[in-house]
């Protein structure tokens, strides 16, 4: 997606979502308490390292031996909608304005997951991260680590603006009726990382 379109688009949507982005804070606030976003180190474009901003959806609990407790047992019930809907991500719009981010692309993850995944996670560098993916609209949590950089890397050698395009409608989508996973688009993009002398683990 041209830069151009990208800036118009996100600058729009930056402005229709302050009212969801402030009422998200206040309920984050008045149930979890401080900080209200959680910050983190993450690998962009060529690896290069940026801080991603996202509310805070999780407490702090630990178990008797001071380990923190599973996620689903750190969150609320209007934590778990947040998440559901996304209302979390919605502060990664000020990374795409940056330019730290794309609208559309691989979901940015630790620099040291992206070396664990090693010439197919420099593939997968080889654009800015997204706030919504090939990988999200195709299965995302319900997808094993391999399968989502497998549809990752094939993004990055399939993208127009015609897919990403597709990608933003579907991302709607995934928000009202929830994730599936497409077994078939799993199959295309490993046939083709494979025929491209692409290492794919099991």
């Amino acid at each position: 997606m041209p830069r151009f379109l990208e800036l118009i688009f996100i600058l729009t949507v930056t402005v229709l979502c302050l009212v969801p982005m402030c009422l998200t804070a206040a309920v984050i606030y008045l149930t979890l308490g401080p900080p209200v976003f959680f910050r983190q180190v993450r690998a962009g474009k060529s690896k290069h390292p940026f801080e991603i901003l996202k509310f805070r959806t999780m407490g702090t609990q630990t178990d008797q031996n001071g380990h923190l407790l599973a996620d689903h047992l750190r969150q609320t019930r209007l934590t778990q909608i947040i998440r559901r809907l996304r209302l979390d991500e919605l502060p990664q719009l000020l990374s795409i304005l940056k330019g730290d981010m794309a609208l559309v692309g691989p979901r940015p993850l630790l620099p040291a997951t992206i070396d664990e995944f090693n010439q197919l996670g420099v593939q997968r560098c080889r654009v800015r991260p997204g706030l919504s993916g090939w990988a999200q609209v195709s299965g995302n949590v319900n997808l094993t680590n391999i399968e989502k950089v497998i549809l990752d890397v094939w993004y990055v050698h399939h993208r127009t603006l015609a897919l990403d395009l597709k990608i933003l409608a579907e991302t709607f989508l995934v928000l009202i009726s929830g994730e599936r996973v497409n077994s078939t688009r799993i199959e295309t993009a490993k046939k083709w990382a494979a025929g491209n002398g692409l290492q794919v683990e099991p």
